[in-house]
């Protein structure tokens, strides 16, 4: 029978790969830093290498793990921050529950209902539950988009309400300052949706790792995940 495991054909250990995708998403390293890293521990692998293992195998990480996903709160806060992709500027649509429990991210080139409107679906999609109260901006086309998919929430607008989601933003920033920018779209989503699957565990959102201690916790995980793939 020919192998099933997504690390066949590479001349990499699983655990090798592993680490430098848990490295990259978990530190503020660049390709470089991991590629050096990895250099100092007898593994010579190119940065190009370590780009391709984290485009790769993140969306497969957080896949296997979305079974063991904690069922999120009913309050989510939802905003837009910006990113630069291509020297280009995007918008990431971001939501977070009322415990810190990153809902879904979408990086998108408009900041319209249309936009909107593909961030709750995947949101809703994802996550199969459905919040009984949203705080977003008073930005005009949340109303429609969310009267017409999620019409049984409260639409909750007002100054100051939505300060955990702006909060959170700033990890996302922190995070991305060290990188060498965001060649595409693609590429922008599966690093932020990256971030955004690493934030969760270190928060404990995950029913992975659960008897380990806590500086120990993404490690661990990672591992318990790369037997799942």
């Amino acid at each position: 029978m020919p192998p099933t495991s997504a690390f066949a054909g590479f001349r990499f250990p699983t655990e090798v790969i592993v680490v430098a995708v848990r490295w990259y998403l978990r530190f503020n390293l660049s390709y470089r830093d991991v590629e050096e890293l990895l250099v100092e521990r007898g593994v010579e692998v190119d940065h190009v290498t370590a780009y391709r293992w984290v485009q790769r195998f993140t969306p497969l990480l957080a896949d296997a793990a979305r079974f063991s996903r904690h069922s999120p709160g009913d309050r989510w806060h939802v905003d837009e921050t910006y990113v630069k992709v291509n020297g280009v500027w995007r918008y990431v649509y971001r939501a977070v529950d009322q415990y810190g429990q990153v809902i879904a991210v979408l990086v998108s080139a408009r900041r319209d209902a249309g936009a909107a409107r593909r961030f709750f679906r995947r949101a809703l999609s994802t996550l199969k539950v459905t919040p009984s109260e949203i705080v977003t901006d008073a930005a005009a086309v949340y109303r429609a988009v969310l009267d017409e998919l999620i019409p049984s929430a409260w639409h909750h607008v007002e100054q100051y309400a939505n300060n955990p989601i702006e909060a959170d933003h700033s990890q996302l920033k922190h995070r991305l300052r060290p990188m060498r920018g965001l060649r595409t779209g693609k590429t922008a989503q599966v690093i932020i949706a990256g971030h955004a699957f690493m934030q969760n565990l270190r928060r404990g959102h995950y029913e992975l790792a659960i008897d380990t201690p806590p500086a120990l916790r993404v490690a661990a995980a990672y591992a318990e995940l790369a037997q799942a793939i």
